[in-house]
């Protein structure tokens, strides 16, 4: 049976995920974030890295 619907797609990726999506390591991750060129939110304790903030960096807009 198909879904009527397309999968939702995700709003923001969390460090493990955005290293597996990017193919980034994770120091390389936290290091973008400390040098403020990978923008990030916090929700109740967990930091969020927004899908937008990650396309723009893999695509060399940052």
């Amino acid at each position: 049976m198909s879904s009527l619907y397309p999968p939702p797609t995700k709003l923001a990726y969390s460090i493990s995920e955005a290293c597996q999506a990017s193919s980034l390591g994770r120091t390389k991750i936290y290091n973008l974030i400390a040098a403020g060129r990978l923008r990030v939110t916090r929700v109740d304790g967990r930091t969020l890295i927004p899908a937008e903030a990650l396309t723009a960096l893999i695509a060399g807009q940052v």
